[in-house]
């Protein structure tokens, strides 16, 4: 009995213990809150606004993720928003003399940087200077960085200045090695997101395609690079074709770069600008701190817009990264009941996903543009699904660059029949109808099942394209002709229709104003930013975990192949999805 009432007591002090530890832990919790709202920074006299390593440019709320006990040095993640103001803040601010580009890479979208890229120029207006500073440079950073009045590289450095390219993984060989059967069923012989597993080799039309927007996109960016640089357009191709940027002295030869020195002569070299003395410290302060010297310099207003982010694949269900339907609908039905919002920008920035949850979504943007207007702006991507959601939009703007269009839609279902049969596994259905077992992990889909997947498959296409020729004022045959799955840069999509203008978010508010008759306003962004509570009870998921630790191990790209296979909220019926991403390393 003893024995009994000392294993009871054992139980309840180590229940109290447990509870006492995690109240300990939030209050710490509570505490590291409190201390991340801290006071706002004082900026200096003779400041320079400086854009280092750690910043990472993201476009929605929903990405503004750390994780909650990462050790070292966390991202600085910055809406491309706030980076835009901020540039546009510093350029009348009496304080900030300068801006420095201080990073060899940069984590940011190809219309992010081209949006870095104009705020800058707009910048330098102000007869302000913008310099730069590189080590080992990416192409990302040094398209940003050669808007620069001076560009200035490490005499042990370089600058991998190459051009775009894009390597597909073909994955059907390997699949019927391994017993691993995939039915494909699509519409649209340019949707090449299921190509990998259909063949072994680019199709034509794949290639057509791709190759016609990486063109599109570099001639657009190596142009700007050029005029920045002050380089004739066929010196400047022969100097990447020749990789010149990889050699410091090259780069000087070639104008890539303008001086050659060490980080401190460059510091040296902005104190000589601002007049500074040797033994006079340099004031740098970092965009992140900038941005939240002033965030909150104006109460909220009575008229609002409301910018409303869809970032990431569209699902069905309910999740925050991303775009999940039943979350999505829930922020578009805050947006339509709230009086003071009297217009929306729908900012996409989406390769698409699920048919079924994109219409649920362009469903509930229609009801709510009965009540205010909606203009729609662009990011890197509003392909098929994501393009699909743009079709309750007044108007659309596109970035030059935007991966646009994807007007097409498949269904793909994977299968492990012979691969369990060479493992001596086999499996009989017993059912009470002709299609009960439409599909099975080991038998694949029955005839009938590809069937009426098929019919699926074309209805959906049909109503893709119905709700285009609505919304653009075309025909069937003339969005059949441009759609077929097809991907084009916003460039090519304004001259064939698909968007109304060519401009940033910031054209997009600026129109909603007028549409809306607002003058005086504030702009208010949807879905708000995860707490950091609700960030980490949502990083204990089993699912979260499980997926971080396989996309560590195998790579973000690989990870997006082998999700296409495993993941169930990608085999929920039909998809409207883009087969590729593209990026400038």
């Amino acid at each position: 009995m003893k024995s009994f009432f000392k294993n009871v007591m054992a139980n309840i002090v180590a229940i109290i213990i447990i509870a006492a530890v995690f109240s300990l832990f939030l209050i710490m919790m509570i505490a590291a809150s409190a201390l991340s709202g801290e006071q706002k920074p004082n900026i200096k006299d003779n400041t320079i606004l400086t854009l280092d390593f750690k910043t990472n440019i993201i476009d929605s709320p929903t990405e503004d993720q750390n994780e909650m006990f990462a050790f070292g040095d966390k991202p600085k993640n910055i809406l491309i928003f706030d980076m835009l103001e901020a540039i546009k803040k510093a350029k009348s601010d009496d304080k900030i003399k300068g801006i420095s580009i201080e990073t060899d890479g940069i984590h940011a979208g190809l219309t992010q940087l081209d949006d870095i890229r104009g705020a800058l120029q707009d910048f330098k207006k102000s007869g302000k200077f913008v310099y730069a500073y590189g080590n080992v440079v990416s192409q990302a950073a040094y398209y940003l960085g050669s808007v620069a009045d001076q560009y200035i590289l490490n005499p042990a450095g370089g600058i991998d200045l190459k051009g775009l390219s894009t390597e597909v993984l073909y994955m059907k060989s390997f699949a019927d090695k391994y017993g691993i059967g995939i039915e494909i069923i699509r519409h649209g012989k340019y949707k090449s997101a299921v190509e990998p597993f259909m063949r072994d080799d680019m199709s034509p039309e794949n290639k057509e395609q791709l190759s016609t927007l990486l063109n599109d996109i570099w001639s657009v960016n190596s142009q700007k690079i050029a005029s920045s640089r002050k380089i004739d357009p066929a010196q400047f191709k022969t100097v990447v074709d020749s990789l010149y940027g990889a050699i410091p002295d090259l780069s000087l030869t070639y104008k890539l770069a303008d001086k050659l020195m060490q980080k401190s002569e460059y510091d040296q070299m902005i104190k000589t600008k601002l007049n500074l003395a040797k033994k006079d410290k340099l004031t740098k302060v970092s965009f992140k701190k900038y941005i939240h010297s002033f965030s909150d310099d104006s109460s909220k207003k009575e008229d609002q817009i409301a910018v409303l982010y869809a970032s990431g694949a569209i699902y069905n269900g309910e999740g925050y990264q991303n775009i999940y339907a039943d979350n999505f609908v829930k922020e578009i039905k805050k947006i339509a009941d709230n009086d003071k919002v009297k217009a929306v920008v729908l900012r996409i920035n989406s390769p698409g996903g699920s048919a079924n949850a994109s219409d649920e979504i362009l469903f509930e943007l229609e009801q709510m543009k009965k009540k205010k207007p909606i203009t729609v702006s662009f990011g890197d991507y509003a392909a098929s699904g994501g393009y699909y959601i743009a079709m309750a939009a007044d108007k659309i703007y596109s970035e030059p660059n935007t991966l646009t269009g994807s007007i097409g839609v498949f269904g793909m279902i994977p299968y492990f029949k012979e691969a369990a049969n060479k493992n001596g596994l086999t499996s009989h259905p017993v059912t009470t109808n002709a299609n009960s077992n439409m599909y099975s992990f080991v038998n694949g889909v029955t005839p009938g099942g590809v069937t009426i997947l098929t019919k699926s498959v074309e209805k959906t296409y049909k109503r893709f394209v119905h709700f285009v020729t609505e919304n653009r004022k075309k025909s069937f045959a003339q969005i059949d002709e441009i759609g077929g799955g097809r991907v084009w840069s916003g460039s090519r999509a304004k001259e064939i229709g698909l968007v109304d203008e060519l401009g940033t978010l910031q054209d997009a508010i600026n129109f909603a104003a007028q549409k809306a008759k607002l003058k005086d306003y504030s702009v208010t962004a949807y879905p708000k930013k995860m707490s950091q509570f609700e960030q980490l009870f949502k990083n204990l998921d089993e699912d979260e975990i499980s997926a971080r630790v396989i996309k560590n191990k195998i790579g973000t790209e690989n990870y997006r192949l082998f999700e296409q296979i495993t993941n169930p909220k990608l085999q929920q019926g039909v998809m409207m999805k883009m087969p590729f991403e593209i990026k400038i390393d």
